[in-house]
């Protein structure tokens, strides 16, 4: 492969091409996120980035560099759900628009207080330069007890 110049794409004989500065990023919590509120947004605070391509994600907000279509996903790892919660909303929550990316039913998915359950959503969306875009969960009804676990994962990447 030839040598990386920054902001030039580089590929090889077969046709592969990488972009050294495709932003690109991978987050996660530094801790456990406790007792979420319910009826009420709360955004999922990512105090850990393993990868961070371009330096655009910070305060667990990305801010799109460019006007684009950018691949978007969360892996939320839930603990300590309330049976009687109505529901619980998880949403990818840009500058633009909203992309709900699950909806889950505790009353109809556990018959007692969940342990633990992973849900994983994404979605597809066109940022101009400077959009935003957070994580946030929505617990409706029950208990303030959801917690939000440290293997949960924000990731996305600018497709073009």
């Amino acid at each position: 492969m030839a040598a990386l110049i920054p902001g030039k794409a580089v590929g090889d004989s077969n046709g592969h091409v990488q972009f050294p500065l495709q932003s690109s990023f991978r987050a996660t919590p530094s801790s456990e996120q406790t007792n979420l509120s319910i009826n009420a947004w709360n955004t999922i605070a990512f105090g850990n980035e393993p990868v961070d391509t371009n330096g655009d994600f910070a305060s667990s907000t990305f801010t799109a560099p460019v006007d684009g279509t950018y691949a978007l996903n969360v892996n939320l790892y839930l603990q300590n759900i309330d049976s009687a919660a109505t529901s619980i909303t998880c949403e990818l929550s840009t500058s633009n628009d909203d992309y709900p990316v699950f909806v889950i039913l505790p009353p109809r998915i556990f018959d007692a207080d969940s342990g633990y359950h992973a849900i994983s959503g994404t979605a597809i969306a066109d940022m101009d330069a400077n959009d935003t875009v957070i994580v946030r969960v929505y617990p409706e009804g029950g208990a303030a007890q959801t917690d939000v676990n440290v293997s949960t994962v924000f990731t996305g990447h600018l497709l073009g």
